[in-house]
């Protein structure tokens, strides 16, 4: 009985799981407080752009960018995957969210999603974000 308990709990706390992929490309980057940040969205996103600023105050004049990709309605033709598009939810979407200084790469996000972004992708990568780095807040 507990066995069983136990297995089941497992498979539920499996699915509660962040499966978004980050990486340090700078790993000082955590330690250093991180005054400004200016905020590019491509391709372009009235929504994801205005979700974004309702939870910071971006600038334009600042030296580190937080750049924003997305893509959605993706397909995979490859039989390579035929099995698991069909016994699971394939991704059809993600979310990457990258820190630059210049051009230099110093942090991303990525995660893969069933179905287009929407602002709760937007909201939840931008918490872990703030969690992983030192960002002042400015709203």
């Amino acid at each position: 009985m507990y066995k069983t308990l136990l297995i089941i709990s497992a498979f539920l706390l499996a699915g509660c799981q962040d499966k978004a992929m980050t990486h340090f490309y700078d790993k000082s980057i955590a330690s250093k407080p991180i005054g400004c940040l200016r905020l590019q969205v491509v391709p372009d996103n009235a929504e994801y752009k205005k979700v974004l600023e309702s939870l910071y105050r971006f600038s334009d004049n600042c030296n580190m960018t937080l750049s924003v990709s997305y893509k959605s309605g993706i397909v995979c033709n490859s039989s390579y995957n035929a099995a698991r598009k069909t016994l699971s939810n394939f991704p059809s979407s993600y979310l990457n969210m990258e820190l630059r200084q210049g051009m230099s790469l110093l942090y991303s996000y990525y995660i893969d999603l069933e179905g287009k972004p929407d602002s709760a992708d937007i909201k939840g990568a931008w918490k872990r974000i703030k969690s992983d780095l030192k960002i002042t807040p400015q709203n």
